[in-house]
């Protein structure tokens, strides 16, 4: 192993060789390629933070000098490569995507740079510094050494603020005393524009609608010293606008729910809670609307109570445009303080919509086909905001691969309706307050299902859903759903399923639990909507309970047998999921993304075991790529162990446990094309074993040597965040294998995964 090591950094020795080599023929006789600089601080006292401001000012040494990949300048060398002659097509198009103009030392201006340095260090308080340069050059290429000698900073004795006009002094006065700057800080101009910042921000949610940060400014006194200590003092600038210094209330509200530009004209007013709402026709009920706006008659202007509306109003989800604009109102009263009309335009998206989507589906259940899907809105069904969707659905999917006949396709057939209430429907009304950031939307939904596999059965089932979802702030959501009902009925089964169902008693009393009726919620915490920020954190937590409310109602069959609702058996099970992702941004359009599932299922009281639509599988190309969709697992078992589940071995494979792992590195090619390099591990297992599979899907401690894990490369489609997604993948342990034997890359029998959007 040593031996092979060796001899891969030798090639790279060689190969970073060859390009010095191609490179420094190229360079000009008159010329020497600019490798970059250094900076040393020398200082007569101890720098606090001194990494931080080393680094603040190493991002002034310009010009960055060509970059290398692993020790190699690749893009200077097809510059060069693309000077000569006849270049040829491939060096032209590699030097397109990477190629770099060379860097010389005559690019370099040191003094320049010098000046700069300076500059940083005296925005620090480091007055009275010193900086020189050094060229260290050989034959063909150039480096620059700085040095910066920094004395001691000065420091702030006082801060203090000196005399304004009232009403303006008094706030600012309260906002001094809450400042972060502390005696004996270093002198620092960012630190500075900081306060200022501060205090703007603070005086406009005050009422202060024409100020701005840059009617203030700082002076340092240092006359009452000689040991490098000032006073601060914080200014007002000269020639402030009057109307900058007294703050402005709300004299009116005006609201347009159904506002166009091109009419205006004959619209009505309605006084409802101190707003004036302006429309033709009664297009949004005041009543409804009004807990959205938090902008109120007679409060001081705040420009969060804008940003809040203004969000508020956006979730609603019938407006595509919210415009609030404010006018001054010229009033004779006192000059300490002014008067604001608020404005509200409301532009609605058309009432009612019709869509039509052709999709390929890949579902969960292996099966891969078109389905056909409409859609029928009405964004504003009841005149308060209420949004109503009529879905109905038709697909045909195919199984794809294995050796099996029966089941291999199915028809599909499906309607939805949901009904959304952009506020609480709830016994007990709840203060505007109480939620802040966003307004809880309240759904209901009825939806039906049929669906017909080959040869196997049919299956109708029908689901209702009332519940609750909301922002309780940009990153965080909650959803709960109090009653959550679904039931399944299983019909037409053939021969050839009813002789699964009689091998498997786990699977057949899965599919006896007919009837849910639960509990369901759910938190998400998503900095993904942060598209800037380096490291991107994603959590949801997942409960979901059944059963515990119709216990209380449920009839008892008799000995060993479950009761019933209704006449339907019902399932009584808890369920929990967590999800976590972690993104780190890097480069140009360069990601690693890591996901980490974890998953448990308790089956109690009237079920033995939980119902199949609940339970978790493994594999495909939303979990374990490298493994068929639902062939993964439970725990260490393999076909081969049963020879007469191998004429059945299509059917899912499923358990009350799952634990899965993904990492993936990420990188554009060109264009839309993205690339991937993976690897995924997971797995999963019962709680109580199941005896057709003898055993080996029981979770032990031992669950770490039993994970599947497969790694592969991607290649996807991702045109305005639309992806189509290919990855292939090959297993490189596979736990259904005995041990010694589980470790293979499989590479000669990869499976190729076909997805819509990313896998996490």
């Amino acid at each position: 192993m040593k031996h092979k090591v060796a001899s891969i950094f030798f090639y790279l020795f060689l190969i970073g060789s060859f390009y010095s080599c191609s490179i420094v023929k190229y360079i000009p006789e008159d010329e020497s390629l600019y490798t970059g600089a250094s900076l040393i601080i020398e200082s007569d006292s101890i720098i606090k933070n001194k990494d931080k401001l080393k680094a603040e000012l190493e991002s002034v040494l310009s010009p960055e000098p060509n970059s290398k990949f692993l020790g190699m300048q690749l893009g200077l060398y097809y510059h060069y490569k693309n000077q000569q002659e006849k270049p040829g097509f491939i060096n032209r198009w590699i030097n397109k995507k990477i190629g770099e103009e060379p860097v010389y030392l005559s690019n370099v201006e040191p003094n320049d740079v010098e000046d700069l340095l300076l500059n940083r260090l005296e925005n620090r308080g480091f007055f009275y510094s010193s900086a020189y340069s050094d060229i260290e050059k050989t034959e063909e290429k150039a480096s620059i050494k700085y040095t910066v000698k920094v004395p001691e900073p000065y420091r702030m004795a006082s801060y203090q603020l000196d005399s304004m006009p009232l009403p303006i002094y008094s706030d600012v006065q309260k906002l001094v005393k809450e400042t972060p700057f502390k005696e004996g800080m270093r002198f620092d101009l960012t630190n500075m524009k900081i306060e200022r910042n501060r205090l703007d921000k603070s005086l406009k949610k005050r009422g202060y609608y024409n100020f701005n940060e840059s009617f203030f400014l700082f002076e340092a006194d240092t006359n009452r010293y000689d040991n490098k200590n000032f006073d601060l003092f914080l200014k007002l600038k000269k020639g402030a606008p009057k109307k900058s210094l007294i703050p402005y209330k709300i004299s009116k509200i005006n609201i347009y729910p159904n506002y166009e530009v091109s009419d205006s004209t004959g619209a009505t007013t309605t006084r409802y809670e101190n707003k004036n709402y302006i429309q033709k026709e009664v297009f949004f009920k005041p009543k409804y609307l009004d807990p959205f706006i938090v902008i109120n008659e007679g409060d001081y202007y705040n420009p969060e109570d804008s940003r809040n509306t203004a969000r508020r109003l956006s979730t609603i989800g019938a407006y595509k445009y919210v415009n609030i604009q404010y006018k001054e109102i010229d009033t004779l009263a006192t000059d300490n303080l002014g008067l604001l009309e608020a404005n509200i335009f409301l532009s609605p998206l058309n009432k009612r919509a019709v869509r039509a989507e052709l999709q390929l589906v890949t579902k969960s259940n292996n099966f891969t086909g078109p389905a056909l899907a409409l859609s029928f809105s009405n964004r504003n069904l009841f005149g308060g905001g209420e949004i109503f969707n009529i879905s109905p659905s038709v697909g045909y999917e195919a199984q794809i691969g294995g050796d099996n006949t029966s089941g291999d396709s199915s028809l599909e057939l499906g309607l939805e309706n949901e009904l959304i209430f952009p506020r609480v429907l709830f016994p007990i009304k709840f203060n505007n307050e109480f939620f802040k950031y966003s307004i809880p939307k309240t759904k209901i939904s009825l939806s039906l299902d049929y669906l017909d596999r080959t040869d196997l059965y049919t299956l109708l089932s029908g689901s209702a859903l009332f519940g609750y979802f909301w922002d309780a702030n940009r990153f965080v959501t909650h959803e709960i759903n109090p009653i959550s009902v679904s039931y399944t009925k299983l019909s037409n089964t053939t021969p050839e399923f009813d002789v699964i169902l009689e091998n498997d008693p786990f699977l057949a009393q899965s599919f006896e639990q007919q009837f849910i009726f639960g509990l369901t919620y759910s938190f998400t915490y998503n900095e993904m909507v942060d598209v800037q920020k380096k490291n991107q954190f994603y959590i949801n937590f997942t409960f979901d309970i059944a059963g515990n409310g119709i216990s209380l109602f449920g009839k008892d069959q008799g000995p060993d047998l479950p009761k019933t609702f209704l006449g339907l058996a019902y399932a009584q099970y808890a369920k929990a999921n967590l999800d976590l992702h972690y993104h780190f941004n890097f480069g140009k359009e360069q990601v690693i993304a890591a996901r980490l599932f974890g998953g448990y299922g308790l089956a109690y009281g009237n079920s033995e075991v939980v119902p199949f639509v609940k339970q978790y599988y493994s594999g495909g190309p939303y979990s374990v790529r490298a493994f068929n969709i639902r062939s993964l697992g439970p725990g260490t078992f393999n076909s081969d162990m049963d020879t007469s589940l191998n004429s059945n071995d299509y059917f899912d494979k499923t358990g009350n446990i799952k634990l899965e792992a993904n990492l993936e590195y990420r990188f554009p090619i060109v264009s839309f094309f993205k690339g991937a390099v993976f690897v995924d591990a997971g797995n999963i297992w019962n709680s109580v074993e199941n005896p057709v599979y003898y055993g080996a899907d029981k979770f032990t401690s031992d669950f770490m040597s039993e994970l599947g894990m497969g790694a592969g490369v991607g290649l996807r489609v991702d045109i305005q965040s639309f992806v189509i997604r290919f990855d292939l993948a090959a297993p490189f342990h596979n736990p259904a294998l005995p041990k010694g034997e589980r470790y293979n890359f499989d590479v000669a029998n990869p499976i190729l995964n076909f997805a819509i959007g990313y896998p996490f």
